[in-house]
């Protein structure tokens, strides 16, 4: 059916490239009431107007009053012959309008799946046909892969490709512990010169490595040109740290009161005769 836009008030239109609506049809607004009543439909609203579908057949719409259903039509296609005088009904449907709420369009698993929603017990398969595997027995590109495959002759049943460790590269240079990160701008130095740098095999030796700092990014992959401030080589400027007793103000005045002391009679004559 080719049903169009809501009209705010009962009108006759017209389906794209078709004719206008023929009376005998536009009329039959109480005969598809009626069709939609004797189905046992329920919610039947306010009329909403009629399309024409071709010369011979029209959809009248009425609105859907039914919980859970708004911006919903009720939508009976009516037909009759050039030379009919009388319309049948064809078929009803309820239908979503402009304006009906409608749940979201389908996603397959396989795309809706993102990083960290894997849990424990959870069982994710890889795609069919995944472009990150190649059979192990197959050429990768990876020379310390290849070379163990054709020695031995046998080795894991897939490996991953050039473009699945390609992407996985791009991943990590732009994730966290990659050089463009505010931890690697703010570093003293780049991980492949720190002591718990630990490269990985393969063709990935040359980009990346894992830390091996438990109080960095301990056991993540960082990008050879990532940095933070617990690099090995890091040394603390000359005289940082605590000190071991508070510092002394030597600008500071503090006022000790002396005790009074009686004066030698003695004395006195002595400092008068002076």
């Amino acid at each position: 059916m080719g049903v169009v836009s809501i009209a705010s008030s009962s009108e006759v239109t017209s389906s794209a490239g078709s004719t206008e609506v023929r009376p005998i049809l536009a009329d039959a607004v109480e005969v598809a009431r009626a069709a939609l009543n004797d189905l046992g439909e329920v919610g039947i609203g306010a009329y909403l107007g009629v399309t024409a579908e071709d010369e011979c057949a029209a959809t009248h719409r009425f609105a859907a009053d039914l919980p859970g259903y708004h911006g919903w039509q009720w939508a009976v296609v009516v037909a009759a012959d050039p030379d009919s005088d009388a319309v049948t009904v064809s078929e009803s449907a309820l239908l979503p309008g402009p304006d009906a709420v409608i749940a979201p369009g389908w996603v397959p698993w396989e795309e809706r799946v993102r990083p960290g929603d894997l849990a424990p017990g959870d069982l994710l398969a890889p795609q069919t046909d995944d472009p990150r595997l190649v059979p192990g027995y197959v050429a990768t590109g990876d020379p310390e892969i290849d070379d163990v495959a054709y020695e031995v002759g046998f080795g894991r049943r897939q490996v991953m490709s050039r473009e699945g460790r390609l992407a996985a590269a791009q991943r990590w240079h732009d994730g966290e512990f990659g050089p463009e990160s505010e931890m690697a701008k703010a570093a003293p130095s780049i991980c492949a010169l720190c002591g718990f740098y630990l490269p990985l095999a393969g063709s990935l030796h040359a980009g990346f490595g894992v830390c091996g700092n438990e109080f960095a990014a301990d056991g993540r992959v960082v990008d050879a040109e990532y940095g933070c401030g617990a690099h090995s080589d890091t040394e603390l400027p000359t005289g940082a740290g605590s000190p071991a007793f508070e510092a002394y103000d030597d600008a500071a005045i503090e006022v000790v009161e002396q005790p009074q002391t009686s004066t030698n009679p003695n004395q006195q004559d002595l400092q008068s005769t002076n």
